[in-house]
């Protein structure tokens, strides 16, 4: 089966690959706009971006459930042992880790991390996954940064950028991401979950095609795109 990416609102997403289930900042209880629950979705593996509460959401509770690997930096996977959590794997900035089928990077990422509990969450990351069917870079949670064509240069297939603004890069800095990523696709992520972030994705989309730099796709909660 090929490779396929699920938006389940806010900055969450599912990815199928290899016939395993790896699920990015799993915020869904308590997301107004979650398209699943955390106890129906399934998980081979979690991967968290950084500590903040949206993005660290159901992970204690879905690892529990499904025995997920959660892969994360040293300080949160050190924080999930301490929560109960059995399987985890601890990163940092710029190393990478091949697993079941495809290879995890942690990258640069520009933003705060802070655990729920104020413990400290170590350094915030974007996910850089190499699959069999192509590359995946999900900025998750940053404000725009010049590496991010360093980024670029490892031939993204999709990325997934922040529009929301406010706690993260808006919808202009988000078109200069995507020229310095120059990603065969772009998805917007992060946006309208409260009304701080609310974003009109679709104006956003028809500027990136207008440049011509990146196709757009715009998810609504629980739709997919497939790798091709």
């Amino acid at each position: 089966m090929p490779t396929t990416l699920t938006f389940l609102g806010h900055g969450a997403f599912q990815i199928r690959t290899g016939g395993k289930s790896i699920l990015i900042d799993p915020f869904l209880t308590g997301n107004p706009l979650a398209a699943v629950s955390a106890e129906e979705i399934d998980a081979d593996f979690i991967i968290v971006s950084h500590g903040h509460g949206d993005h660290v959401g159901d992970t204690v509770a879905i690892a529990k459930r499904t025995n997920a690997r959660v892969i994360a930096n040293y300080e949160i996977a050190t924080w999930l042992s301490n929560q109960g959590v059995q399987n985890t794997h601890g990163m940092n900035t710029g190393g990478s880790h091949r697993l079941d089928g495809f290879t995890v990077k942690l990258t640069l990422a520009h933003h705060s991390s802070m655990l729920p509990d104020g413990s400290y969450g170590g350094c915030a990351n974007g996910v850089l996954l190499k699959t069999s069917d192509g590359v995946i870079y999900h900025a998750c949670d940053t404000a725009l940064f010049s590496d991010m064509k360093l980024i670029g240069d490892e031939g993204l297939d999709i990325a997934i950028l922040p529009i929301g603004d406010n706690y993260t890069m808006g919808p202009e800095d988000s078109l200069k991401a995507v020229e310095f990523l120059h990603p065969k696709v772009v998805i917007p992520g992060h946006y309208n979950t409260f009304p701080v972030i609310r974003q009109d994705a679709n104006a956003w989309a028809a500027e990136v095609h207008r440049q011509g730099r990146s196709t757009p796709v715009v998810l609504n909660p629980g739709e997919s795109h497939t790798l091709r």
